[in-house]
């Protein structure tokens, strides 16, 4: 209900000065003018409150009413969210277009989700049981991917007086009532919780699993583990939104939450068509099954973009409370800075670097300490794993988002443009980059893929860093002057590159390869690194070695050897290079 009113004072763009009452509280949700526009009370002075619109402010005058909810800016939680696409305040973008066409209209009165659909409702709960909140009570069937736990909202506790039977219900159907300190409360299917608050758990727990993403620069080189974050810096055309696409086609998150904030319009409606037309490749279902998507373009209000990042962050939350993994991305968090720059100027305060707003960092940092892996309220086990596209001006990384960033995150996937106009995607710098997971991620690979994985990553990232040294040389005086140990080395250094970390994302066999694989090609390449160097110790000129082909066998394995038989294929050309080695060691000594 409506707790107080007052009235506009003045008008700066999407930030309104309100007078005529001091009862508003920070974070309060109100409805500004006569079309009652959605904002959030960010100021309050002893004589006027600041008000955010997250709609187009555009025709509001001086004296209109804003009248306070008496809560905070919240969202609606409950079956229906998945497969569909919501503005950045959770406002169903296809519901509007019915209602005002292919432009938001203003002031339009739609609900979160849909309350006149019908769930098909099992109870797992029965009368009399005792519950707290995250107990699970009942399921439907949200989409033929994802089972939806309806539970127990987190600030209530008592005992069960009545359930439902099985049946169809709605999200606003009373399916149970709690008796609750001699107050009866009654529950549904939906919950409403504030968006800038996290939602509660029992314990975090310790990181120790990979997303695994089958692409092989992340989960070999630079893995990021589950409840992790981490952040894909890069600037225009380099590859952030595509290499978010691979990540949400194909980790092995249960859930995806996709949020497009402050990206160019045709941009996002290319990921709106792409992500329709996906297949899940383990089910073989629409990817929009386990997919929902925030789409909030660089024309739409700007105070609404950086409500987009934590409407997205508290969605994935939920769904973790119900036992899943989540992937949430956001492409990308430079836009949602730049919001918070814009506003910070209206308000007139006091800028620091850049313009930037003195809170950036603390604003970064609520919103990537809001991943991680925990114990549910229920005693399930759910993960958010958060991946943060950065777009800094001219990729410049020294530019106070990106360093803010990377204060927060323990991932940095850094693109580079050299790479991306070079086509070698993903466009992923492996100097530049680094993971802080592998420590937390070493025992799992070696239980799980090979004991000593992370033994012949280490190996290959000793290589590059040696060819990257080496090429130093090469630009002053050329190749030529580099001894044959060297050269060598720029040979092995090769096959890494291009055979396994540049990746093709249009190639059946390569879009996606299983760590077995992965394994697999890291064993190959080692081997010819161990038996070019044998061959060079024993004098076997290096020329030889490359007209022998076997380099350019390496390269095409990621083709030529399939997903699904691999250790036969893997075996031969491992003796083929041995065989290959061994004849030309006997020539030369012979």
């Amino acid at each position: 209900m409506a707790n107080t009113k007052g009235q506009i004072f003045g008008i700066n763009g999407p930030v309104v000065k309100v007078k005529g009452s001091d009862s508003f509280e920070m974070q309060e949700m109100v409805y500004v003018g006569n079309e009652e526009l959605i904002g959030e009370v960010i100021g309050v002075t002893s004589d006027t409150t600041i008000v955010q619109v997250y709609e187009e402010t555009t025709g509001l005058k001086k004296g209109e009413p804003v009248v306070g909810t008496g809560g905070p800016l919240s969202i609606t939680l409950a079956p229906g969210i998945l497969s569909d696409i919501f503005d950045g305040i959770e406002r169903p973008l296809k519901e509007i277009r019915n209602m005002s066409g292919s432009f938001i209209g203003r002031g339009l009165k739609v609900t979160n989700l849909d309350e006149r659909k019908t769930w098909n409702v099992e109870m797992v709960a029965k009368q009399g049981d005792y519950v707290t909140g995250g107990d699970i009570i009942a399921v439907t069937q949200e989409t033929s991917l994802i089972e939806h736990r309806i539970m127990i909202p987190p600030n209530i506790k008592g005992k069960i007086e009545w359930i439902a039977p099985n049946g169809n219900y709605t999200i606003v159907d009373i399916i149970a009532k709690v008796k609750s300190d001699d107050e009866i409360i009654d529950i549904t299917m939906k919950q409403k919780w504030p968006i800038k608050k996290a939602r509660p758990y029992t314990q975090r727990q310790p990181i120790s699993r990979p997303l695994v993403t089958g692409q092989r620069v992340i989960d070999t080189m630079f893995p990021l583990a589950k409840g992790g974050a981490a952040a894909v810096p890069g600037g225009f055309g380099t590859g952030k939104t595509m290499t978010q696409h691979q990540l949400a086609k194909w980790c092995d998150a249960d859930i995806i939450v996709y949020i497009g904030c402050g990206e160019r319009g045709n941009e996002m409606t290319q990921v709106l068509d792409e992500f329709s037309e996906l297949i899940d490749p383990k089910s073989n279902r629409p990817l929009l099954d386990r997919t929902m998507l925030i789409a909030n373009t660089s024309n739409m209000p700007v105070a609404a973009r950086e409500a987009s990042i934590y409407t997205g962050v508290t969605i994935a939350e939920y769904y973790r409370d119900m036992g899943y993994d989540v992937a949430l991305m956001a492409d990308s968090t430079s836009r949602w800075a730049e919001a918070l720059r814009e506003i910070s100027g209206r308000l007139e305060e006091m800028p620091a670097e850049e313009g930037f707003p003195a809170y950036l960092a603390s604003r970064l940092s609520a919103f990537y300490e809001r991943a991680g892996y925990v114990t549910n309220l229920n005693g399930s086990e759910g993960s958010v794993s958060i991946i943060g596209a950065v777009s800094p001006q001219g990729g410049d990384f020294s530019e106070p988002v990106t360093q803010n960033t990377k204060r927060f995150i323990r991932c940095f996937w850094a693109l580079d443009k050299s790479l991306a106009y070079a086509r070698h995607y993903p466009a992923i710098q492996w100097l530049n980059s680094y993971s802080e997971y592998i420590g937390e991620v070493t025992d799992w690979y070696a239980q799980n893929v090979s004991p000593d994985f992370m033994e012949k990553r280490n190996k290959m990232m000793a290589i590059l860093q040696e060819e990257s040294s080496l090429m130093e040389i090469v630009k002053l005086i050329g190749a030529d002057v580099l001894p044959d140990s060297q050269k060598a080395t720029l040979e092995v250094a090769k096959t890494i590159r291009v055979g396994f970390l540049q990746q093709n994302a249009f190639h059946a066999d390569d879009t996606y390869v299983p760590l077995e694989k992965q394994n697999k090609m890291m064993d190959t390449i080692l081997l010819f690194d161990k038996r070019i160097k044998e061959c060079v110790e024993k004098g076997v000129v290096l020329s030889k070695v490359s007209e022998s082909g076997i380099a350019e066998d390496i390269i095409r394995i990621k083709y030529t050897i399939g997903n699904d038989n691999i250790d036969g294929p893997f075996h031969d050309l491992q003796r083929k290079i041995n065989e290959t080695f061994d004849k030309l060691i006997y020539n030369h000594e012979s």
